[in-house]
This record gives structure tokens, sequence and C-alpha cells, in this order.
């Protein structure tokens, strides 16, 4: 018989990499750290070709930033003698951070994306191993009025079209959301409707503070996106945005997931706004929204009445789960939320970590016996 498929889950923080493995997804096993007093902003775990390899944006504080990579759960790491990830010499640009890394969907074997600072895309074709500069980015004529977001200025989602290969969206902060149709050679800005209350002309073609998105799970041309102040959907591709906000606490956040199977299924996770950056009246809850954002429910179970720590956009995540899907988040405090039910309950992995940064999920396949 098979046994239960046993889930990964990856979590980066500011001083070192842990990584968690259960069978039920409530009562985890827990290992690390790995990198310890290194910052590993993002991570991610490619189940792909038939393998499990985790990926991690490590910043070494002496060294430089790079991606090193683990076949084995993380019992040995390795990393190309030159660095994964490199500016070429004609830019005369150093790579701050890598806050984001994307694999490709599963047609499109060894494709891995990163999101870095200062504001650039890479493409790996080779699971990770080695990047290359996307320069159509690059050497856009808008980069010069790109602006830093508060924690820097990066690209910090990527997201492949599941159907067309050609298209691919990123976000940054700040400058919002951009669109490619021809493979990265060409990117143009895709805001109209998203507000930016803070420059002169709140509805510009770019310049919008966007703090995550995501594509939906049965409409590749459906994107959600929080902002920094709004919630939005857009049914066209990025073409063009409406509020969805009706029916959270805040419009504030990080954080947006989408179901891996199930559209319209999503979640969110609201924060005070502006400067307190904190859970609404410290209570920490994810919203779910399983008609697109047109209805949002509270999910709080097992989850702290009082907590003053905000999620990261790239701290929370879903797994693929084949029965119920799993969703994650970290908080700035060093505690880790598992629930196997799609939020209904949430478990405890971990507490007292350092501040995460980063959290991703992987299903391993159970062992026939």
């Amino acid at each position: 018989m098979d046994t239960e498929p046993r889930t990964i889950l990856a979590i980066g923080t500011k001083k070192g990499l842990w990584l968690a493995e259960s069978t039920d997804r409530e009562d985890w096993t827990l290992n690390g750290p790995h990198f310890l007093n290194l910052e590993v902003s993002s991570v991610a775990i490619d189940t792909r070709e038939g393998r499990t390899r985790i990926l991690a944006g490590v910043n070494d504080w002496h060294w430089g930033p790079s991606v090193l990579y683990s076949d084995d759960l993380g019992a040995t790491w390795s990393e190309p003698e030159a660095g994964a990830i490199k500016f070429p010499t004609d830019t005369d640009t150093a790579l701050a951070r890598i806050w984001h890394l994307r694999p490709d969907t599963a047609d499109r074997p060894g494709v891995v994306w990163a999101g870095c600072e200062p504001i650039s895309v890479f493409k790996s074709t080779d699971s990770g191993e080695h990047f290359e500069l996307n320069r159509g980015l690059w050497d856009h004529p808008h980069r010069s009025q790109w602006g830093a977001g508060f924690g820097g200025a990066a690209v910090h989602s990527i997201v492949p079209h599941a159907q067309d290969e050609n298209t691919i969206h990123a976000a940054m902060s700040t400058g919002g959301v951009y669109r490619s149709t021809d493979g990265g050679k060409k990117w143009d800005p895709r805001n109209n409707g998203i507000s930016a209350y803070f420059m002169p002309d709140p509805l510009p073609e770019f310049g919008q503070c966007v703090h995550h998105i995501t594509a939906d799970a049965a409409d590749a041309n459906r994107l959600y996106a929080q902002n920094h102040h709004g919630v939005y959907r857009s049914d066209d591709s990025g073409d063009h945005w409406t509020s969805i906000a009706k029916g959270l606490p805040s419009d504030f956040g990080f954080v947006f997931l989408s179901h891996p199977r199930t559209g319209g299924t999503v979640w969110t996770i609201p924060l005070k706004a502006d400067s307190q950056r904190i859970p609404v009246d410290g209570r920490l809850s994810a919203f779910r929204s399983t008609d697109a954002g047109e209805s949002w429910s509270e999910q709080h179970e097992g989850l702290p009445d009082v907590d003053y720590n905000a999620v990261l956009r790239d701290a929370a995540a879903v797994d693929d789960h084949p029965g119920s899907v799993g969703v994650y988040f970290g908080t700035r405090g060093g505690e880790v939320f598992a629930s196997n039910d799609e939020g209904a309950y949430f478990a405890t992995v971990a507490e007292r970590l350092p501040d995460v940064l980063s959290v991703r999920a992987g299903t391993l396949a159970g062992v026939r016996q």
C-alpha cells in the first residue's frame, strides 16, 4: 500500500533556514538551522523532474547573495563556484538581495525565475544552478523612475502564465505590475485601476507600490494583487483592475495566496496600516474568499488572539497536497503556522525562530509498501 504523502516546509529567516517535515501536516519534525546567522530571504521547493530540490536565496554578509540548492532535503548544499546570480559587467551593478524564487510550471522543467534587488528578473533553465539577467526589464525606459519600497527596490512577484509560456507578469516595489507577452523581451506596465494615493496622479501608468500578485488556479488571465492600500482583481491579464477589498478589516498587507486547483479560492492576511503594520486589532487571522474576492471569511482557529507581528509577502504559501490543501505562514516574531484543511484550523510548526522572511511547502509522494 502507499503511505501518506510527506510534506516538507522550508522556513527562511533573518538568521538561517529551518526545514520541517510532516505526514499529517499537524505534527512536525523541525531540523536546522542551515546557514546559521545568514539571511535566507527566499526559498523554493521544486518537485518537478522526479526529484525534490530545495532552493535558498542566501545573503552572506561577506560574500554577498547567491542561490544554493539541495537535492537531499538539506543534508548537503551546492553552489556554482562563480555564484548562481550575477549582473553582467556592463551593468556596473551588484546583486543586493534575492527576494523571490519561482519554479515555472510542470511542463517547463528546469525553468526557475528569480526576482531581485535592485529591480531585476533573472531566469534559469537548469533548475536554478545558473541564472541569466532579463535584459528586457533591466533596460526598460521606465527603470530610472522606479523607486524603492520600505524594504528596498526589488521585483518580489513573478507569475508565469500557466498555458502561454511567452506571457509573464512581474510586480515590483515601487513600480507596479508589468507584463511581457513575448517571453520577456518587452515589458509593459499593467496598473490600470490600481491606486497610488501617495503620488500627484493617484492613478498613474506605473509607480504603484504593489506588494504581491498571484494568478487564479482556473483562469490564468485572472490575477490578484495586494497593494500598499488596496486589494484588487484583474479578469483580463492585468489590463484592468477592480477593488475586492470590501469585507476585509483592512486593505493593507503583503500576502496573497491562490488555491493550486480550485478557481476563485484565495487568501490574504490584512494588517493595520500604515506605520503600525500589525494584525488588525492585534488579532492574527487569515481571510479566505471562495468567490474570487466578492466576499471574505475570517480564519482564526488555532491562531493567537493577541499578536503584534506582521507576515511578510514571501513568508506564506500553499501546498499541492492531493487532498485538502495546506496553508502556511510565518511571522516576524518567529512563529510558523500550518493548516491541513485550507485554513479552517491552524497548528503551530515552530516558535521563537528569528524573523521569518520566506516560507514554501512541497508534497513528497508516499512510499509504496
